[in-house]
């Protein structure tokens, strides 16, 4: 019996950085391989094809980094400064 993939869902999905990555922040899995123990996702930002960076999949379950799907900006909690008034 084969063993079963770890993150069947991976390719296609979508994905929200909280910080920007690369000058985007919204990007769609698209390749996925595995070495050893550990699977990577390929991510490319969605307004750019040109954008792109492996990450280790574990990464993509950190809720502090990503977010699943593609959030609206005013949804994700940014770390910017307070105006000054």
């Amino acid at each position: 019996m084969p063993r079963k993939q770890k993150y069947p869902h991976l390719l296609g999905s979508k994905w929200t950085a909280h910080q920007k990555t690369e000058g985007w922040r919204h990007f769609q899995v698209a390749n996925r391989k595995q070495e050893g123990p550990w699977v990577f996702a390929e991510l490319v930002a969605s307004c750019d094809p040109t954008v792109r960076l492996w990450v280790n999949a574990q990464q993509l379950k950190n809720r502090s980094l990503w977010q699943p799907g593609w959030q609206p900006l005013s949804d994700l909690t940014l770390d910017t400064e307070p105006a000054e008034f």
